[in-house]
This record gives structure tokens, C-alpha cells and sequence, in this order.
């Protein structure tokens, strides 16, 4: 099951992202991934946290703040271990939107976010090629 990404908008100003970090560090949810991206006026925090709906209910009146279904695959944490997950979404006509990693409680755990049009087909493919996948409830432990 995918998990859930929230991308908070804020503008490309000094104290952004510091407020929007510490507005969710304020709702006791752990974040465990994050990026941002910017355009010209704007940037985007993309981030995967423990509690979606405690941070969204907090931070809703001050962001606006999307929900997408994204999925996190698991690899090793070394060298070229995330080619193995790509090939078997490109031999599937997988298109990937983009991409973001982050590592795991484990010692060599790490993850690879993929925002793709089809989260369960994605997870089916990886699935089917011995790749586990995050669900929400993995990311609250």
C-alpha cells in the first residue's frame, strides 16, 4: 500500500521553511523524509512524516498542504542497488514524476520515494521483482 506524501507550499522567502519544519516538528510527528523544490516565486517541501492526519489538521489554516500517494521502495544501502528497482518499473512502462531517497532504521536500510501516476501497479511490479514497499502504518513505528 502506498504511502502518503504531503508538499506544503511556501514562498521562496528566508524563514519558509525553517517555520514550516518547526510547525511540524510542533505537532510531535517524526519527520523522515523530506525535499524541496523550487520555482520562482514558490517552493514545494515535499515530506513524509509518522502522522499525516495530525500534521495536516495542525498545519491546514497556515499551508496549503496536498496529500499524494507515493511509492517508498526498500534497498540496501549501497551502490547500485537502486538500479535493479528502475529496471523493473521501465521493463513495465512505469513512468517516474520524480524521485527523492532517504535511509532506514536499519544500518543498511535505505528508500527510494517514486511519485508515479499508478502507486498499486508500481507496488505489484516491485512486488513481483522482491522489492518491499512502506505502507503508512510502517511509518508511525
Amino acid at each position: 500500500m502506498a504511502i502518503t506524501q504531503l508538499s506544503l507550499f511556501l514562498m521562496n522567502q528566508p524563514g519558509q521553511l525553517v517555520d514550516a519544519v518547526g510547525a511540524i516538528s510542533g505537532t510531535g510527528a517524526n519527520i523522515r523524509a523530506m525535499s524541496i523544490a523550487e520555482a520562482n516565486d514558490f517552493g514545494i517541501l515535499r515530506t513524509i512524516v509518522s502522522d499525516t492526519d495530525k500534521v495536516c489538521a495542525a498545519l491546514k489554516d497556515r499551508y496549503l498542504i496536498t496529500r499524494t500517494p507515493v511509492v517508498a521502495a526498500r534497498m540496501d544501502d549501497r551502490s547500485g542497488a537502486l538500479y535493479p528497482i528502475l529496471t523493473a518499473l521501465n521493463e513495465s512502462n512505469i513512468n517516474i514524476e520524480y524521485m527523492y531517497a532517504f535511509t532506514g532504521t536499519g544500518p543498511e536500510e535505505a528508500y527510494v520515494v517514486l511519485r508515479v501516476q499508478d502507486p498499486e501497479t508500481a507496488e505489484a511490479v516491485l512486488h513481483a521483482n522482491g522489492v518491499g514497499t512502506l505502507s503508512d502504518d510502517n511509518l508511525s513505528l
